[in-house]
């Protein structure tokens, strides 16, 4: 785990762009907040690693929404719910439950169906956010962290040993 960190915190420090540690955090909040086994949780982990965007990232910000998720689920419930309900949908959901495909994509399921129009909805929001936290990082407060007597103290740690060995 200290490993993951320092990585996220070389990637935080390094040249790496803004927008792709943002891309980063979205796509592991997608692949967090939804049903784990889902074939479009498949096409997201294909996307992270074809596009190349930073695995630590990817995966600290999976393994937090993957917490978030747990508390979220009755919510991503009433959602799916609510949607796989409305009368005006029934003839698109029974079309898609018709076809292999449509069962494969397991969209039927209410957690599901709520989970990904949630984190699809929260997508932009997260990357403009995750950008912006990044940008101001970089240019304000690194330089303050550094200044720290807590900072100073862990450069003298274990992690920041990990964190010099990954640096180079």
């Amino acid at each position: 785990m200290l490993t993951l960190l320092a990585k996220l915190l070389k990637a935080l420090n390094s040249e790496t762009g803004a927008w792709a540690l943002a891309f980063a955090f979205v796509l592991g909040m997608v692949l967090g907040l939804t049903p784990l086994w889902r074939v479009h949780n498949l096409i997201i982990l294909l996307a992270a690693l074809l596009f190349r965007i930073n695995l630590s990232a990817f995966i600290v910000s999976f393994l937090v929404f993957s917490g978030i998720a747990y508390l979220l689920d009755p919510w991503f419930h009433q959602i799916g719910m609510s949607v796989l309900q409305s009368p005006s949908w029934q003839g698109v959901w029974e079309t898609l439950y018709a076809s292999p495909w449509g069962r494969i994509t397991q969209f039927h399921h209410s957690i599901t169906m709520g989970s990904i129009i949630v984190s699809l909805l929260f997508a932009p929001i997260l990357a403009v956010l995750s950008y912006l936290i990044v940008i101001n990082y970089r240019g304000h407060i690194q330089a303050w962290l550094l200044k720290l007597k807590v900072v100073q103290g862990l450069r003298a740690s274990r992690f920041w040993q990990i964190y010099a060995g990954i640096r180079g």
